[in-house]
């Protein structure tokens, strides 16, 4: 998953009771006993300018991810693509394998997504975010991933962002 870089930092907006917010939530990670489903992800509302803690076990029901471009069909014809077998020869390979209505569906709500814009959420990138989250608290960092939500009805994707108790930032405000 690609972390945007941008110029703007998603701190910069934050209000004093946010930052001491956010404070107490860097101090919750730092006495967490490692790894669990209940660490702190952080959610940014732009439009509202609202920061929301929800617990990572929580983040699937905030926001689903999209699980449609890694349908198995799917997954198998790009894996015979990349194995260097021609498009034709992969796709009637799929059609044996899952049959060709499951392989059409699975492509038809592929297309779906991509009309119904979930602002580039996957499964992929969520499944990301979790596995990093918890190589770096396996790690001893404390750091907090913080989600900057499209505006609704916007192209945009979430962006990313990971943020640690030494950010600029926080090194001022956790003083």
């Amino acid at each position: 998953m690609a972390e945007t870089r941008q110029t703007h930092d998603p701190l910069d907006v934050l209000t004093a009771n946010q930052r001491r917010g956010l404070s107490e939530i860097f101090q919750e990670v730092r006495l967490a006993s490692g790894w669990s489903w209940q660490l702190p992800v952080l959610l940014q509302e732009r439009s509202w300018l609202r920061l929301m803690r929800i617990d990572l076990r929580d983040l699937n029901r905030h926001l689903p991810p999209d699980g449609r471009e890694d349908a198995p069909e799917l997954s198998r014809f790009r894996a015979l693509l990349d194995q260097g077998i021609d498009p034709l020869q992969a796709q009637q390979h799929c059609w044996a394998e899952f049959g060709m209505e499951d392989c059409h569906r699975a492509l038809r709500r592929y297309w779906d997504e991509h009309e119904g814009w979930r602002h580039g959420w996957t499964l992929s990138r969520y499944l990301e975010l979790v596995s990093r989250y918890r190589r770096l608290i396996d790690r001893g960092e404390t750091t907090l991933p913080l989600l900057v939500l499209a505006q609704k009805g916007s192209a945009e994707c979430h962006r990313l962002h990971w943020v640690t108790d030494s950010t600029p930032m926080m090194r001022h405000t956790c003083a």
